[in-house]
């Protein structure tokens, strides 16, 4: 399968505190080329919709908080054309969570299953409208593939499960504690597994043992999270497959994480 690196959404510009430069915020995303199961999206950013109406769309505390660049040029299915598909090819879109930022680019794609998890979707349509859940998202009736949260031990993790209608080469991981039904997404590139981690973590530091954190991302994860130990948790089982198990383990907001895969 081929994998391209995409960033889906740039928002406001922070320090990296390592001496790295100063970089935008990203939402980093996969579009996954399977041999016959179309394409696959990991992540859907920020859709056209949100770039034409974010007063509309999107909360303005948030919009205020994160200052999204709000570029078509950037928005999935720009991306996807410019890659030379058709966007009608992505047949599956699996967002970590369905917060405003990773469920923005679904309306774009109105024919692909969406993955989640049940209570991911049910804490979604209970709580919208609000700063995280936005149901002009899914205001188009999506082909919802909801998974619970029971599933087989895959390298130390519990709960995992394969993606309906997708090569096993695609996982589902149960990841909560920032929503609670955020998962990551584990994808075989025929060397080695990697992990969208999603918002399970904000920062490659908090990957090291000892974890080290951002000073502005920890006070965004913090002020985001519905369960502190089971974020902490999730985030202990990502250093293990990391640092024991050899996996490529990245989230959706690190530029510096990106940057490594597109150089």
């Amino acid at each position: 399968m081929r994998i391209h690196h995409l960033n889906l959404a740039s928002m406001r510009e922070i320090d990296s505190h390592d001496g790295r430069p100063a970089a935008r915020v990203v939402c980093h995303a996969l579009l996954v080329e399977t041999p016959a199961s179309g394409l696959v999206l990991v992540e859907s950013g920020l859709g056209l919709d949100d770039v034409a109406r974010p007063g509309e769309l999107l909360e303005h505390e948030w919009t205020e908080l994160v200052q999204p660049l709000l570029s078509p040029a950037e928005t999935a299915v720009r991306q996807v054309a410019a890659l030379g598909h058709d966007p009608r090819d992505v047949r599956h879109i699996v967002p970590t969570h369905l917060d405003v930022d990773h469920s923005g680019g679904l309306p774009d794609f109105p024919h692909a299953v969406v993955h989640v998890m049940e209570a991911e979707l049910e804490d979604a349509i209970k709580q919208a409208p609000s700063r995280r859940y936005r149901p002009g998202h899914w205001a188009h009736s999506p082909k919802w593939q909801t998974y619970p949260g029971t599933g087989t031990r895959w390298l130390g993790v519990d709960g995992v499960r394969p993606l309906a209608g997708l090569p096993e080469d695609l996982l589902l991981v149960p990841l909560d504690g920032h929503t609670r039904g955020h998962a990551g997404v584990a994808v075989n590139d025929g060397d080695r597994w990697l992990l969208h981690a999603g918002d399970a973590y904000f920062h490659h530091g908090e990957l090291e043992r000892p974890p080290r954190s951002h000073p502005l991302l920890d006070v965004v994860q913090l002020g985001a999270q519905v369960d502190a130990e089971r974020r902490l948790s999730s985030q202990e089982s990502l250093r293990s497959l990391a640092h024991d198990h050899g996996v490529a383990v990245f989230s959706a907001h690190d530029p510096w994480e990106l940057s490594s895969y597109i150089r």
